[in-house]
């Protein structure tokens, strides 16, 4: 019985992990295409103030978005909206302040900027 336990608590502890690096790469993918759709002008902002409320709670385990900007062509101008975007997985297992392996998220979203021609 406690063999069946144990692995349904860590079976439960990996479905909240596969969730939460899920949750925060479509948060993020969606912050990147707002900010490689617009103009530039307070988009950062506003999509990061976007990101955050879809993750809800979990936004606050979540460090401020780095965003870079890639020149492809060297023509001067961006052609990628990067964002980089990390975060500490919820843990249930251990208590706070307990550290399990793979207990941070990391991901870096990249995102060609709209023009038109």
């Amino acid at each position: 019985m406690s063999v069946f336990l144990v692995l349904l608590l860590l079976a439960t502890q990996v479905l909240l992990n596969l969730y939460a690096t899920s949750t925060l790469t479509a948060a993020a993918f969606d912050a990147a295409r707002i900010v490689a759709g617009a103009d530039g002008t307070g988009s950062e902002v506003v999509a990061e103030e976007h990101a955050r409320g879809v993750l809800g709670r979990f936004a606050e385990q979540v460090e401020p978005f780095e965003w870079d900007y890639v020149d492809l062509d060297g023509d001067g101008r961006a052609d990628v909206v990067r964002l980089t975007v990390r975060a500490e997985r919820p843990s249930r297992i251990l208590p706070a302040g307990g550290r399990l392996p793979f207990s941070s998220i990391e991901r870096v979203i990249d995102v060609r900027v709209e023009e038109l021609r």
